[in-house]
């Protein structure tokens, strides 16, 4: 069976199939793809065994990341937790991925997918070659429900502590509240030594996501002490990045502000709260994600072949320079992820 490239940004049958597929996410949307390629100029590439002028009927969408440090290679998708081959049979994707390969031999590195939901095997030229947790939170029990599973001290004491300290949560997608959500995400990553994404990245998706996205600030006396942003695709709300003042951490406006997301997310009959991925020895961040109620899985991302040829590999790059990023100064410490993420899609 042959396999056909498309173009997802200008083929009207992508949206149509994302819209209608049961394992579509907001990362196979168009307008992620669009924030993609505005702010770090990937290339949306779609394989299907759908012939031109067809319906759509199954699909796998990649980015070509192009970069001198570190190579290039076939990602699906970039700064996404998960992307999963939207198929209509199973055996259609032994023939995408062996058509994706049969294409793009000898073009790049390697190619790689991050499936929710789906177990490839060996045969199908892709090899296991990193594991994470995902943490999702099934919103159709009722709302009292969800509460009660929340973790009694890590969680629901804090939401009323911080409701006694006059936590105040606001949320929009305005430059004023952009400008405040950044703040905290430089505080955020500053503490743990990561370079921040580019501001550029976050107003895009803001732009291209419209109403799907939502960032959430939680204020004390009208200071920003915590923040969230969320993105929203038919039943299914994504929490994508957060950050805070540690200074506050004990008003409880982190758990504070997700209870305020789960409150909006079951007042409009969302089904899941899914709370992205976390490496495996993160502990601190699987122990918070559990006392929110989620269900806890494992997410393997593939890769053919295991490891390609050409450039040097983004996590290797991103410790050799992570040493020194604590004393940059702001300017300087934004200028490193404006650089850095651009080849660590």
């Amino acid at each position: 069976m042959p396999v056909y490239e498309i173009d997802p940004l200008a083929d009207p049958r992508w949206s149509a199939l994302v819209e209608s597929h049961p394992r579509s996410s907001i990362f196979h949307t168009r307008v992620w793809l669009e924030a993609l390629r505005r702010t770090y100029k990937y290339r949306p590439r779609a394989f299907t065994t759908s012939a031109p002028g067809a319906v759509l009927s199954n699909g796998i969408v990649f980015c070509q990341v192009d970069s001198w440090l570190t190579g290039s290679r076939l990602v699906s998708l970039p700064f996404s937790d998960h992307c999963d081959p939207l198929l209509e049979y199973p055996h259609e994707l032994e023939i995408l991925l062996s058509g994706v390969v049969e294409k793009t031999a000898d073009k790049f590195g390697y190619a790689e997918i991050r499936p929710r939901s789906i177990h490839l095997e060996r045969q199908l030229h892709f090899k296991a070659w990193r594991q994470y947790q995902l943490h999702v939170l099934d919103l159709r029990p009722s709302l009292e429900k969800v509460y009660s599973q929340l973790h009694k001290d890590g969680v629901q004491r804090k939401i009323r502590r911080a409701d006694r300290e006059h936590v105040v949560v606001d949320q929009g997608r305005s430059e004023s509240i952009l400008q405040e959500f950044y703040g905290l995400i430089l505080l955020t990553h500053r503490r743990h030594a990561v370079p921040p994404q580019p501001l550029a990245w976050f107003r895009n998706v803001i732009e291209c996501c419209g109403s799907r996205g939502t960032i959430y600030v939680a204020r004390v006396k009208n200071r920003p002490i915590a923040t969230i942003f969320t993105l929203r695709h038919k039943n299914s709300v994504v929490y994508k990045y957060g950050g805070s003042d540690n200074r506050f951490h004990n008003m409880g406006a982190m758990p504070r502000l997700f209870w305020q997301v789960i409150q909006e997310a079951k007042s409009d009959q969302l089904l899941e709260l899914d709370l992205g991925r976390s490496d495996q020895n993160n502990e601190g961040l699987m122990r918070f994600k559990t006392h929110l109620g989620a269900a806890r899985s494992s997410l393997e991302y593939w890769r053919s072949p295991a490891f390609g040829p050409g450039g040097m590999n983004q996590s290797l790059a991103f410790r050799m320079a992570q040493s020194f990023l604590t004393r940059l100064p702001d300017r300087l410490f934004r200028l490193a992820g404006d650089i850095f993420y651009r080849h660590a899609g």
